[in-house]
């Protein structure tokens, strides 16, 4: 059975799909021209090699298109999932401009259209590895860029107070705290407000909540939709759990092996309930089983060495 994307002006041809529960399965990855809204993040076919013309040559991706729409008053969660050492870091900080994965060895990164120089104030960036500063509290980790920008300290402190207060820490309680104090997942709520109070309109998000039991896993998940319908920014979060990329994604990509390029363009229907309710339904675990035997017939071919 197949379906059909509305197209989105009559000059173009609406891109043929397959449903799967939550999602429909693009019959190809999407190009510029098939889009009617300028584009935030574009990728024209780019190669990555690191270490050329060493022994320990290595090409992590290789040949990767897509491109994500800029979706006006809302922006898009795109989720990336693949096997292990596909590449999806890499190009996490491709779009981040960070070295060595920055530049490309060969290909185009397009941020807004234009390429692609280096880190920007446009891009926030969220790790797994809590990357707090030890010696700052939690309200001036949180308004530690604020403070790089030169702005006021009553008027940052104002500001880190309703951002700790959102990310649901407490504020009386917690703003003078130091990181060792902290639970990971209360080290996480502040990473992801230092990044957030900068209001970029890229959010690059890895792994960030991989370390985290699975029920505080589930409320942060909850929490970053929550924050992201006010935020309205572009959100490209890397996951290995195709649950999490379900439940938050509205756009998937599912990455080859290693050197990893994309393989489908998945739309995803935005969940209507909290992670650990979205969970029990059929149609998601549907969505979830397509997914896992992709990836899963990846990881099998990876071993057999096909």
């Amino acid at each position: 059975m197949s379906a059909s994307v509305a197209p989105s002006d009559s000059s173009r041809d609406p891109i043929a799909t397959n449903p799967v529960g939550m999602g429909e399965v693009l019959d190809h990855v999407r190009s510029r021209d098939e889009l009617i809204r300028p584009s935030v993040v574009e990728f024209k076919n780019v190669t990555k090699t690191f270490n050329i013309g060493k022994p320990n040559e290595f090409t992590a991706v290789r040949d990767v298109n897509f491109v994500i729409e800029d979706i006006p008053d809302k922006g898009e969660f795109i989720c990336t999932l693949g096997p292990s050492g596909c590449g999806k870091s890499t190009i996490l900080r491709m779009i981040a401009g960070l070295g060595p994965q920055h530049p490309p060895t060969s290909g185009e990164v397009l941020v807004f259209g234009q390429p692609l120089s280096g880190p920007g104030p446009d891009r926030g960036m969220v790790f797994q590895d809590y990357t707090s500063f030890d010696h700052r509290t939690v309200l001036d980790n949180v308004t530690f860029g604020l403070e790089c920008q030169g702005m006021p300290r009553r008027q940052r402190y104002e500001l880190g107070r309703q951002w700790i207060e959102r990310v649901g820490l407490n504020v009386n309680k917690d703003q003078y705290k130091y990181p060792h104090e902290l639970s990971g997942g209360m080290r996480q709520r502040v990473a992801i407000a230092r990044t957030l109070i900068l209001k970029p309109r890229i959010i690059l998000m890895d792994e960030p909540f991989g370390a985290l039991d699975p029920m505080t896993r589930m409320n942060m998940q909850d929490l970053l939709l929550d924050l992201w319908h006010d935020v309205q920014a572009t959100v490209f979060f890397i996951t290995h759990s195709i649950e999490e990329a379900v439940f938050l994604g509205d756009r998937i990509y599912v990455l080859s092996n290693s050197p990893g390029t994309i393989l489908k363009e998945m739309q995803i229907q935005q969940s209507y309930l909290p992670s650990k309710e979205m969970q029990k339904e059929a149609r998601f675990q549907e969505t979830v089983y397509y997914i896992r035997d992709v990836v899963s017939q990846l990881e099998e071919s990876r071993r057999a060495g096909t």
